[in-house]
């Protein structure tokens, strides 16, 4: 199987939701089954069947979760440097807008582009990957294509 790239911090979020999956959700979910199953036929049993579905839910979590972990190479990038690469923290301004944006490029698990997490498959990060400060780069976006500038790389 082929190791997921992820930075320490993403492993250990996805550590501590497996966790909190394991010792809090499952055990929670197996108490509301059983006193979903008190309240009698369970063909009619409305509660039975929405914790049921949630459990299935929460197991198949926490067996993605497990695969990802066991598959997670964390890379540690304080040990990096250079132009843009996985772990890169890279301060970019949209040519266009002037807009300015601050991306960290990490492993598709942890990936949020809420928070500024930028999946190291996505067209942005893609085309980002071995420029340097001062580059610009064209990317395809689903909104078009966008020019961008790389004002800073940062490896934290």
């Amino acid at each position: 199987m082929d190791k997921i790239p992820m930075t320490r911090s993403g492993f250990q979020t996805l550590e501590s939701e497996l966790g909190g999956l394991k010792s809090k959700e499952r055990p929670a979910i197996i108490r509301q089954i059983a006193e979903a199953r008190e309240h009698g036929d369970l063909s009619e049993n409305a509660e039975y069947h929405a914790a049921r579905e949630k459990q299935g839910f929460i197991e198949g979590r926490i067996k993605e979760l497990e695969s990802i972990l066991s598959r997670a190479e964390v890379i540690d990038p304080t040990r990096l440097s250079g132009s843009v690469k996985f772990g890169a923290t890279v301060h970019l301004v949209d040519e266009d807008t002037e807009e300015e944006r601050v991306y960290q490029i990490v492993g598709e698990a942890e990936a949020d582009i809420e928070r500024g997490l930028l999946n190291l498959r996505s067209p942005l990060a893609r085309a980002l990957i071995g420029k340097d400060q001062g580059d610009s780069v064209e990317v395809t976006t689903p909104g078009g294509q966008r020019s961008y500038e790389i004002l800073a790389i940062r490896y934290e």
